[in-house]
């Protein structure tokens, strides 16, 4: 009989000026928080530094990572007033170069050549997308636009205009900048802003030295979506950004490609992060609306593998009740979510055509051990892994039994907070497989995790193999 499983779908909390203090980062992590993301288009690199330090301090012993996000060529609008200022649907709004302050009626754009990218008909979105503007006309330096869909505008939003337009790759000299503090403060994943295509990815993996955090791609262009495949061949793992996609795509195929980058990272064995707008509504409000809670489930039901929540905790008036609402609607959704279909579609190898071998045989003996566990009624799949690849391939099958994975690395027990279904735990180094296998079911059963007679399916391989496999399929009665 399998063990009873908690939450699987692991949520993403942005920490910001509403959730960066000690206590409330407490919180958030006692709430269900997994993987914390640090925004770092706002702030100073001190600032970026002391925030992740705080989170990890706030974390001691519990496995949360610490998810970096780059801003890529990030293009925002002069502040607005303190009070905000309302844009309605129909005003006319001029567009200006310039970093001064913003009204309803004229936006000060702070990249350089942004507004010579823009053509008559072009959308820009303002925001998450919540608003958007129509452009009417151009001229050097500035253009006038129409309010399409209104709001009220605070801060230093940013402003999403079609990213085939802007001449600009990434990462961008400003996020190599940041990326070498993240690197000094030993964060666990990096998102990359704005990618278009696999070459801009490597950049950044090449630029992170030899032993880099993971790094994962936010599919906000048309490009990315078109690239997908390639992506994920050299990505660790992909985020659905929906507030840029549904402004560079008609926003009734957002809900289509958003299902469509889920199956494929599954496919791939990467994890996948849906984002923007989950719980928007508890910015200020105690609950959400009838509608998110649809869209958090449905997200679920999707099989993606993390939820995040963005302005919601970074500023919203009660960071850790969003958190435990999130947490909430998951564990429902995932008891009516049907995960056996995942199986039969996944069987066959990764997409790529190149696959390497020893991540064939990594496949291979994962989906061995998918349908070993389901055979058996297996109370756990038991993964020993150093980089967390075997959690990740056994995880595409979504299977019932939990995943439970042993590593000597801290920094693989923190990145696999970010897949679906695994559970992992610190272990210590062996000489082979047999001591691999063995020291991780004590280890199991000492932290409470296996119990005596459990039968759990074990993955492992050869800690000395130049090209490292998962090779060793193994059934178990804990004794």
């Amino acid at each position: 009989m399998g063990r009873n499983v908690g939450r699987r779908t692991k949520i993403v909390a942005t920490i910001g000026p509403a959730s960066s203090s000690p206590s409330v980062l407490d919180e958030l992590i006692d709430a269900g928080m997994d993987v914390a993301r640090v925004g770092l288009a706002h702030g100073t690199p001190e600032q970026h530094a002391t925030v992740i330090r705080s989170i990890r301090g706030a974390a001691a012993e519990r496995s949360v990572a610490i998810l970096a996000d780059l801003p890529g060529p990030k293009i925002r609008t002069g502040p607005f007033p303190p009070e905000g200022a309302e844009m309605c649907n129909g005003e006319t709004v001029k567009l200006v170069a310039g970093d001064g302050p913003s009204t309803a009626v004229q936006l000060e754009v702070d990249f350089p050549g942004a507004l010579d990218a823009l053509t008559a008909g072009s959308t820009v979105g303002l925001g998450d997308g919540a608003m958007v503007l129509e452009v009417e006309d151009c001229w050097s330096g500035g253009a006038t636009a129409t309010v399409v869909r209104g709001g009220v505008a605070r801060g230093r939003p940013g402003l999403q205009v079609p990213s085939q337009a802007l001449a600009v790759s990434v990462p961008t000299k400003a996020d190599l900048r940041l990326l070498e503090g993240c690197l000094a403060e030993g964060v666990d994943m990096v998102a990359m802003s704005f990618v278009r295509n696999a070459e801009e990815v490597c950049a950044l993996v090449e630029a992170a030295g030899s032993d880099p955090p993971m790094v994962l791609a936010k599919v906000e262009t048309a490009e990315a979506v078109e690239e997908l495949d390639s992506i994920l061949a050299v990505a660790d793992g992909v985020m659905v950004a929906r507030g840029d996609l549904g402004i560079r795509l008609p926003l009734e195929d957002v809900p289509h490609v958003q299902k469509h980058i889920i199956r494929t990272s599954i496919a791939a064995g990467r994890p996948v992060i849906t984002a923007t707008q989950m719980l928007e509504s508890m910015v200020t409000a105690p609950t959400p609306t009838r509608a998110e809670v649809s869209d958090v489930a449905n997200a679920v039901f999707d099989g993606t593998d993390a939820v995040m929540l963005s302005a919601e905790t970074a500023v919203g008036v009660d960071p850790a009740n969003v958190v435990r609402t999130m947490a909430r609607v998951v564990e429902r959704a995932e008891r009516e979510a049907d995960y056996t279909q995942w199986g039969g579609k996944l069987g066959k190898l990764r997409r790529q055509a190149q696959v390497p071998t020893p991540l064939r045989i990594t496949d291979a003996v994962s989906h061995a051990a998918w349908q070993a566990a389901a055979s058996v009624d297996a109370a756990a799949i038991v993964c020993c892994s150093r980089s967390g690849g075997t959690a990740r391939a056994i995880a595409r099958f979504r299977p019932v039994a939990p995943v439970l994975t042993v590593s000597p690395s801290p920094r693989t027990v923190r990145q696999l907070a970010l897949t679906w279904g695994v559970e992992a735990f610190m272990g210590t180094t062996h000489d082979n497989t047999d001591e691999i296998v063995w020291y991780a079911v004590e280890s199991l059963v000492k932290q409470g995790a296996l119990t005596s007679d459990d039968v759990v399916v074990i993955l492992a391989g050869d800690p000395h193999d130049p090209e490292p496999a998962t090779d060793v399929l193994r059934i178990v009665r804990v004794r």
